[in-house]
């Protein structure tokens, strides 16, 4: 047949060697770009944590205010903190009970949060209790009605959160007045805004 060139006709698509090359290619992205994302992992980690404590100090105070009554915010290792709760420093758990009174011979529970499920491997130290008047300011009280719950205001209780791996630690400031904030203890607050005093 004159005129038809049998090698003009080419189907489209890829070559083996086309789709190696590509796979090779995307698999050094990937692995160029793991260090960085796990990095962004653990610092994630570590601001949920931070903000989930934040969030219950702040629910502490506020339930203190609206019940005009004393509470205690209570780290723990205990899973059922409305039944069994024992405070424990670096604990896993979070709980908010209302401190025993002349009106109630024992603590009443109010809520309890996990820090477990959304930052394992972080670490926390700070004081397994911090007790609110019914101000919302900090207050000592050394019969709370939990277990272990003691609480001092001789400084401001102060939680450091860190994670292995992450280029940045958090810590949540409770303030003697009753003010919680979390700031950036690599960052001074006197140039930035979420900086550490």
């Amino acid at each position: 047949m004159p005129g038809v060139n049998i090698h003009a006709v080419r189907e489209a698509g890829f070559t083996l060697i086309e789709m190696m090359v590509t796979i090779v290619l995307f698999s050094i992205l990937v692995m160029l770009g793991m260090p960085s994302f796990q990095t962004w992992v653990s610092n994630t980690k570590v601001r949920t944590v931070a903000d989930s404590l934040q969030n219950g100090l702040r629910f502490a105070q506020a339930e203190a205010v609206r019940r005009s009554r004393s509470t205690v915010f209570s780290l723990t290792n205990s899973t059922a903190p409305e039944v069994s709760l024992k405070a424990a420093q670096n604990g896993s758990n979070w709980s908010i009970n209302v401190s025993k009174s002349n009106l109630d011979a024992a603590s009443v529970f109010v809520q309890s949060g996990v820090i477990s499920d959304v930052g394992s491997g972080v670490t926390i130290t700070g004081p397994a209790a911090v007790c609110f008047n019914s101000m919302g300011r900090l207050i000592a009280n050394t019969d709370t009605g939990v277990d272990s719950a003691t609480c001092d205001t001789a400084t401001a209780p102060t939680y450091e959160i860190n994670i292995t791996g992450a280029d940045r630690r958090l810590k949540v400031l409770v303030a003697l007045g009753g003010q919680v904030r979390m700031c950036d203890p690599a960052r001074n607050l006197a140039d930035y805004p979420d900086g550490c005093p």
